[in-house]
């Protein structure tokens, strides 16, 4: 990830309308910055949700509150909780998808 040239700038998340992106299970409310090719994301996943897809894209992912399921296509897991983070790049063999039992806030980069 690369940050793209970009004046120094405050974000209000409570002022980003969220939208709705329905899980498997479940959904996920994101409220999104968009600064040139960078993302940078607050979502809320709803409790039960599973993610419908496998995500090969690269993210730095923090969670703020509740617990994270990260599942890998091989097979791994991982459980997340406060505090957490997990970093993963666009390139290898990482896919993967989240679900959560609880619920849970995250703040990523992508």
């Amino acid at each position: 990830m690369k940050l793209p040239t970009s004046p120094f700038t405050v974000t209000d998340w409570s002022r980003i309308a969220p939208t709705v992106h329905p899980g498997e299970t479940g959904e996920a409310l994101w409220r999104t910055l968009d600064i040139g090719e960078l993302r940078v994301r607050v979502v809320e996943y709803s409790p039960g949700y599973l993610a419908d897809h496998w995500c090969d894209r690269g993210h730095v992912l923090y969670v703020l509150q509740g617990e994270l399921d990260t599942e890998l296509r091989d097979g791994r897991r991982f459980k997340l909780t406060p505090g957490m983070s997990y970093q993963v790049s666009d390139f290898g063999d990482a896919a993967h998808r989240s679900s959560t039992t609880t619920g849970a806030t995250l703040f990523i980069v992508d």
